[in-house]
């Protein structure tokens, strides 16, 4: 026997030996004598059962032809004939082989062995007749929250909101009286994170605190709900978890995977009906094939990794709380799932039959393809992939299927107040803590056309979201009761667009390159027309190696709200504002969005730019290309100013360097106008007609999101997965590498150092700075200890390296990490 196939059956508790022994009369001395008492089968021999005996002879596995599922299962035996003889234990096989007198077959092999007591109970339990309790099987559990079910809504006290009138109840029941919600900054920096995925801006949260508004937290919800690109931007980190989508990484090199991002992308945007949302996925239209498509591992890979055992896998988990990945390999022993419930449903997503192989050995035989719950229906025994694709993505999102809208409203409450209401969430086959309130939830989601966004408000408006955050500790997994929503942290995504949005330093461009809608490209699209420009007419097809430089004069009225250039440069370029330095890039492909807000004025400045073209054995083209996004809304009107500007003919150039070229001051004699060498679409460039629409969509609200970007060092060890296996939850516990990478990591770092300058230049005052910081960063003013503190760090005159160390300081903070 390999390997593999020993350790596989070595984990197994009980199996009958190759041939009955008989017992000799010194062995049977030597057995621990019968219990002298009555035995009760429901609390003395069922313990025994299910802690050593169910694993691999219960529940229909029968390890040796041995199985207990019931007494008849029993008394029948296995391949060696009956197990046990009523009225006589020293005769039947069980006793010796729990005995421990072969030392060679004592059972079970792994794990803790019986205890004298214990075989006392089994003996007497035998010699008594082996009496059983007809109310208690071993055999398969019926699979639970599969039906759907809708429990009366309770009688409305004060609650208006339905999960607050069945909490109401639970409540009572478990003798709690809750607190009273809390206070307005603390909702509004927990729902804001929730929804959109970023901080509650200063402005925004004053404005909804100081709200007389009996409905605004209801209004709030709705708002950030209708944010549709911030609220796709963020929910693209929970489904790209949960649908293993990522930009790069394995399976990508060599297009054993694809992504699935613009398909995601669009159906979070519209939210896209769940049922719809699910069916796409198991029967793939355009875009959607990535997740069905798997990982094509490169190398010796087991075969319970096989692609289509992949997606039989995922499927089961992400839509159906179901764990198929140990009964992929064997006959599951943590749960009920046979091996051939794991290859019938692969079946589905193979061109062929697929041979069982059990702990990666053939077993020459194939299982019928089938779903893992035959209760919903059954599926056609189709060659036609096509169809047997569409058969099982109309059995799982039918209306019976129960099991489909409990998990996603069990992960959506789970996402929201910290744990499920069943736990683990991708074990739907537990009992809920309050199953009334998961049926209604789920079924309301059903009522109203799987609308996710309608079920979210449903959660996000009711008291028990609202309540005081509540530290589980150890409670999370034992002796559960609700009392209010767990204390939870940001994501590693939350986390970098807080630093963000708080410093000014985030990312240059995004790797997902999402299309975005008509009303966004409306909204943001280009008001102006951008060219491609250098210093030479003929830069399109030929240009001299080496820098040019540009300077481009603009007059603004008054002081922009935003102010976000996208430029692209062949091949690199520095961009600078009244001489600071604002921005850099050296990717011709791609975008980079630079801020330059914090160094522009009313009145006159100045944009400098150095572009450079790299050397080529060939022809070599150069250009740049810069659109500018500047508006300001004047207080007390509705209509925002336009003050765009765009690379045109209007740019000076020239080509030395000279001191101080980049600063206002500097006098640009002899430099000429640019040349404009074309539009938007010209080779060797291609820029997409929504490219500019969705770079400042991005920007608008949080910059370029950690959601659409790679992970890098902080966000990996902040908990980003590499999403190479389906994750639908991430680990919570602080651990080393995260305390390195907060405290010595470089990405941090340089966040924190170009963050400080950024902010020294927007608020020269010290204490102004501190103040303004605590308001953006937790949604309060300082208290003035925390000022005294800070003072001591950053000074009236604040330096750079004091900056950064009062940043660091504040954003290490529990109340700036944690949701509370």
């Amino acid at each position: 026997m390999n390997r593999t196939l020993a350790a596989c059956f070595a984990v197994c508790l009980l199996v009958a030996p190759a041939s009955p022994g008989v017992l000799t009369p010194e062995q049977v001395k030597a057995l621990p004598p019968p219990a002298s008492h009555p035995i009760n089968f429901k609390t003395e021999i069922k313990p025994i059962f299910e802690a050593s005996c169910v694993t691999c002879h219960g529940r229909g596995r029968s390890r040796g032809g041995f199985q207990i599922d019931s007494r008849q299962s029993l008394l029948k035996g296995g391949d060696t004939g009956p197990s046990a003889v009523p009225g006589n234990s020293a005769d039947s096989l069980i006793i010796e082989l729990i005995s421990g007198l072969n030392t060679e077959e004592v059972m079970p092999k792994k794990g803790k062995k019986l205890t004298p007591q214990e075989v006392g109970a089994l003996r007497a339990w035998i010699d008594q007749g082996l009496p059983w309790d007809p109310q208690i099987t071993f055999g398969p559990i019926p699979p639970q929250n599969l039906e759907p079910r809708s429990p009366a809504l309770p009688v409305a006290h004060h609650e208006i909101n339905p999960a607050d009138r069945f909490l109401d109840v639970y409540f009572e029941r478990h003798h709690i009286k809750p607190p009273h919600p809390v206070d307005d900054r603390t909702f509004a920096r927990r729902v804001y994170l929730d929804t959109i995925g970023l901080l509650p801006p200063a402005d925004e949260l004053e404005a909804f605190v100081g709200s007389h508004k009996s409905d605004k937290r209801t209004a709030l919800v709705k708002s950030l709900l209708s944010r549709e690109d911030a609220y796709a931007q963020n929910w693209m980190t929970f489904w790209n978890d949960l649908l293993r989508n990522d930009y790069k990484g394995t399976g990508f090199i060599d297009g054993g995977r694809e992504q699935i991002t613009q398909w995601l992308y669009t159906a979070l945007r519209t939210n896209m009906p769940y049922d719809r949302f699910v069916a796409e996925l198991i029967n793939p239209t355009k875009g959607s094939e990535g997740f069905s498509k798997g990982i094509v591992w490169r190398g010796f890979v087991n075969a319970s990794q096989m692609p289509q055992m992949q997606t039989a896998q995922n499927v089961s988990q992400v839509f159906m709380g179901v764990n198929l990945k140990c009964a992929s390999c064997h006959d599951s022993f943590i749960n009920d799932w046979q091996l051939s419930d794991a290859y019938g449903l692969a079946n589905v997503f193979s061109d062929h039959p697929l041979e069982i192989y059990r702990c990666d050995q053939p077993t020459g035989q194939q299982a019928p393809t089938k779903f893992i719950f035959p209760q919903l229906g059954d599926l056609p025994a189709s060659t036609n992939k096509q169809q047997r694709l569409q058969s099982l993505a109309t059995l799982i999102t039918c209306p019976k299927d129960g099991r489909l809208s409990r998990t996603m409203v069990n992960r959506l409450w789970a996402k929201f107040l910290g744990r499920g209401l069943v736990e683990p969430v991708d074990d739907m086959q537990q009992t809920a803590w309050d199953p009334d309130l998961l049926d209604w939830l789920a079924q309301d989601f059903v009522a109203h056309g799987y609308d996710l966004k309608e079920t979210m408000e449903r959660i996000l408006t009711s008291r028990a979201y609202q309540l005081p955050a509540v530290d589980l500790g150890e409670r999370q997994n034992t002796n559960y009761v609700f009392l209010g929503p767990d204390v939870r942290r940001m994501t590693a995504e939350q986390f970098r667009d807080a630093l963000a949005s708080l410093t000014g330093v985030g990312y240059a461009a995004a790797d997902a390159q999402v299309d975005m809608g008509e009303s966004v490209k409306q909204k943001f699209g280009p008001k102006l027309k951008a060219m491609w420009i250098w210093n030479d007419p003929g830069a399109a097809t030929n240009a001299k190696a080496g820098s040019i430089y540009l300077r481009k004069s603009l007059r603004l009225p008054l002081l922009p709200d935003q102010a976000d250039a996208m430029v692209v440069c062949d091949n690199a370029f520095e961009l600078f504002v009244n001489g600071h330095r604002a921005g850099s890039g050296a990717d011709y492909s791609k975008p980079f969005m630079v801020d330059l807000k914090p160094w522009l004025q009313p009145g006159d400045n100045m944009i400098a730019v150095e572009a450079m073209n790299a050397p080529s054995p060939t022809q070599n083209p150069a250009g740049l290309y810069v659109y500018a996004r500047i508006r300001a809304r004047p207080h007390g009107k509705e209509k925002e100013q336009v003050m765009d500007f765009v690379s045109d003919e209007s740019w000076l150039t020239d080509e030395k360097q000279t001191d101080g070229w980049e600063k206002p001051d500097f006098v640009a004699q002899d430099w000429r106008p640019a040349s404009e060498l074309g539009a938007g679409s010209m080779a060797p460039w291609r820029l997409p007609g929504d490219t500019i629409a969705r770079e400042f969509a991005g920007r608008s609200e949080g910059g370029v999101r950690a959601a659409l970007v790679v992970a890098d060092p902080l966000t990996v060890a902040l908990g980003r997965p590499n999403r190479e296996q389906v994750v639908t939850t991430r680990p919570t516990d602080a651990t080393t590498l995260q305390a390195l990478e907060l405290t010595n990591g470089k990405t941090l770092a340089t966040v924190l150092h170009n963050g400080a300058a950024n902010l020294i230049q927007q608020s020269p005052s010290g204490p102004i700075l501190v103040r303004s910081f605590y308001e953006e960063a937790v949604g309060r003013r300082p208290t003035s200890q925390e000022l005294k503190l800070a003072k001591t760090l950053v000074g009236d005159k604040p330096t750079r390296e004091g900056v950064e160390d009062f940043l660091w300081a504040v954003v290490m903070l529990p109340e700036f990490q944690l949701i509370y």
